[in-house]
């Protein structure tokens, strides 16, 4: 994959190795601990090459914040926090990618460094009491600077790879945030080794399906080729106007019931996440009073694990999401029915292995432009789906998490299950006036109905 740019340019070389465990205090939050976990047994050592669909993401962070209540007054051990480190330290013997760092390779390809340096592990106590926590939690840059071990945005050579912070609360509870870089997994890797790790803690060996690391089946072919237009999704616009910057974004994780669910699938005839898609879709643009006769774009991700041929095992340890998207007019998305936004969506969710391997080639001559933007137009939304995902499977001995959500948000809404519920969290960022409208419109009866 060309680059496009120096490799002074992409990464700050004074940045590598960098990290040193440090004791802060930060907005309520008392370091009492901060190290580096490395694998409890050798492990591989030397470069593990990224693939085009790794870099083609943004080199950051996905910040995840899991709470766990305690049950009853039992709290003997409850989050041990020697138990979790041996746990972690045995998990990252079969993820050792992610005990590593990032590194440049010398024909200017970003990869990552198996050094075996450890993950960033931090142990806090919070002044924040649970139930206000778990209430009135709400994504922002100030939870996720709380819960989540700080490191540079654009992470760069020798940044590490898996952060981890423990915080205790306020007359109990424990909240686990953890920030993983994108370039090295994306979310159905991230719940996997969370899976992992709490079956270690726990001592339930027995159910761990071990990550598949071998990334060659998403090399590029020679000669290219490129049978689909993938410019909207992987070339970013220089200069494209917008008023949707993540730093003036609020917000909110949104319930819908299982009746609820089962009310927009019966509207459309389409699966829940295209029906609830179209929903927002629909809410969004009423929110944001937009003209009809505007083009409206929606962007979301498919994950092409089982759609290769052949298939990557479901335990595939990387990035295997191809971005998609879809337009419509605004008044034809709000004068027909709710099934007419399904529908379409369903033109963007059906790609299989034509599609990917053409995106494979196309990101292999790609320059740095190929990245996802940050900000959309108003017109535009983009959608990530954790559907379908061991998102819940986090029961590290004191049970499953009583919430789970993305620490922060920037433009995107993420869809997920909440547990064995059949109820579904929206977790969605917009402007502050356009938000409490949309909010209105998403819960309204005859919208819902």
């Amino acid at each position: 994959m060309h680059l496009g740019m120096p490799i002074s340019s992409r990464f700050n070389q004074d940045q590598k190795n960098s990290y040193q465990p440090q004791l802060v205090n930060i907005m309520g939050i008392k370091v009492i601990r901060s190290e580096l976990v490395k694998p409890s047994e050798a492990t591989p050592h030397g470069p593990f090459w990224l693939s085009n669909l790794d870099l083609s993401v943004r080199s950051s962070y996905s910040p995840t914040i899991y709470l766990f209540r305690p049950r009853g007054d039992d709290r003997q051990g409850f989050f041990s926090v020697d138990v979790l480190r041996t746990a972690l330290a045995m998990a990252l013997v079969m993820f050792y990618p992610l005990a590593g760092r990032l590194a440049v390779a010398p024909d200017g390809r970003v990869e990552i460094d198996c050094n075996g340096e450890g993950a960033v592990f931090v142990v806090a106590e919070s002044d924040v009491a649970l139930d206000d926590l778990e209430e009135g939690f709400t994504p922002s840059k100030a939870m996720c600077d709380m819960f989540v071990p700080p490191y540079e945005k654009e992470a760069g050579a020798g940044a590490p790879l898996l952060l981890i912070q423990v915080t205790f609360l306020r007359g109990g509870g424990v909240v686990l945030g953890t920030g993983m870089h994108h370039y090295v997994l994306d979310g159905r890797s991230s719940f996997h080794f969370v899976q992992v790790w709490s079956s270690m803690t726990r001592g339930a060996a027995e159910t761990i399906v071990p990550p598949f690391l071998d990334r060659t089946a998403l090399r590029a072919r020679s000669p290219p080729v490129i049978l689909f237009d993938h410019d909207h999704e992987y070339h970013q616009k220089v200069g494209c106007a917008t008023n949707n910057r993540s730093s003036d974004l609020t917000g909110a994780i949104l319930r819908v019931t299982k009746a609820q669910a089962a009310a927009l699938r019966a509207r459309t005839g389409e699966s829940l996440f295209r029906s609830l898609v179209a929903h927002i879709w629909r809410c969004t643009l009423m929110a944001r009073g937009l003209a009809p006769d505007a083009k409206s774009r929606l962007y979301t991700v498919v994950d092409m694990r089982a759609r290769l041929s052949p298939p990557l095992p479901s335990a595939f340890f990387g990035n295997a999401g191809v971005r998609t998207s879809v337009t419509a007019k605004v008044g034809d998305l709000l004068t027909n029915d709710l099934k007419f936004g399904a529908q379409r969506l369903r033109m963007a969710t059906g790609q299989g292995d034509e599609f990917a391997r053409s995106l494979v080639d196309y990101l292999e001559t790609a320059d740095e432009r190929a990245k996802p933007g940050r900000e959309l137009p108003d017109t535009d939304l983009r959608v990530i789906s954790w559907m379908g995902m061991a998102s819940h499977d986090a029961d590290f001995g004191w049970g499953e998490p009583a919430l789970l959500a993305p620490a922060a948000m920037s433009y995107t809404w993420f869809i997920y299950n909440i547990g064995n519920t059949g109820d579904v969290a929206v977790a969605v960022g917009m402007k502050p006036g356009h938000l409490e409208r949309f909010k209105e419109l998403f819960f309204d009866e005859n919208e819902m109905a």
